[in-house]
């Protein structure tokens, strides 16, 4: 089987192009071959590819920069994976996207199942959440997996971004009143792998009784606070972490207070690590 993964510079992508060896032969395409704010391009690609999955980590993650460049962030996060999964409807193929867990408001203490209505509070969760749609309309085989607090040791995310701030500074002031589950990138890709193992191909019965919308992040919760407090006990950076409420840190787009995703469903398929097991695993590679 041919796979079509985009986004293969990205944080998931990356470790996507490892995984996902030996699943089937893997066309990595990075954001200058395929960028997916031009709908003529990810078209263009696809034909000249004809995969028979398409593996979409692609996205426009700039949940505060959103707010003000909705149009490009509803085009990469909605359009883009609608006109994917209309391509893969005429190929015959299936698709694998990522969404998040920003699609729901985040007022509810208890971990989210896949079924509780959502409710996005910023542009970011409704563009996510109107690509998730679209694909599902699509009437395609497919698998979207939503996860969060996504970092990993490449890229720009909130693990360097700590260790970094953690090494130049004798003070870090973090938001202690948001909960959810960190999730490495490698977490994301190596499941991703083992459940299309047993996935097989597009028109198996497996798709049919199987397929739809998964929550995949790590086991526990803990806040962006505690997160810190953790990388930086880890790594042994001896810096002052205090906690400060998300009242204290305004921003351009408002996140949910709990953003914990339950992933009893896709645990009757494969096992997912503790946060802390797996950012320590993290910084030891």
């Amino acid at each position: 089987m041919k796979i079509l993964l985009t986004g293969s510079t990205g944080q998931v992508g990356y470790e996507l192009e490892r995984s996902l060896q030996g699943i089937g032969e893997v066309v990595a395409v990075d954001r200058q071959r395929m960028d997916l704010a031009d709908l003529d391009q990810v078209r263009d690609v696809i034909r000249a590819v004809r995969p028979g999955l398409i593996v979409n980590p692609a996205a426009y993650t700039a949940v505060d920069k959103a707010e003000s460049e909705p149009q490009l962030a509803y085009r990469v996060n909605a359009e883009a994976p609608a006109l994917m999964a209309q391509e893969a409807k005429a190929l015959g193929a299936a698709m694998v996207h990522y969404s998040t867990d920003y699609v729901f408001d985040g007022n509810d203490p208890l971990p989210r199942v896949e079924g509780d209505a959502t409710g996005p509070l910023n542009v970011y969760g409704a563009s996510k959440l109107a690509g998730e749609q679209a694909i599902a309309a699509a009437g395609i085989p497919h698998l979207i997996f939503r996860t969060s607090w996504v970092y990993g040791m490449r890229g720009k995310n909130f693990l360097l971004t700590m260790l970094r701030l953690g090494r130049e500074r004798d003070e870090l002031r973090v938001v202690n009143d948001q909960h959810g589950a960190p999730t490495w990138s490698r977490t994301i890709a190596d499941t991703t792998a083992l459940v299309l193992a047993q996935a097989g191909a597009p028109d198996s019965a497996w798709w049919r009784q199987h397929g739809g919308i998964y929550h995949l992040s790590s086991q526990g919760q803990t806040t962006w606070y505690e997160f810190t407090r953790a990388i930086l006990e880890m790594a042994a950076i001896d810096c002052r972490v205090l906690p400060i409420g998300s009242a204290d840190y305004p921003v351009p787009a408002r996140r949910p207070t709990h953003s914990v995703l339950s992933c009893a469903h896709l645990m009757t398929h494969c096992r997912l690590p503790h946060w802390q097991d797996a950012l320590r695993l993290c910084l030891q590679s």
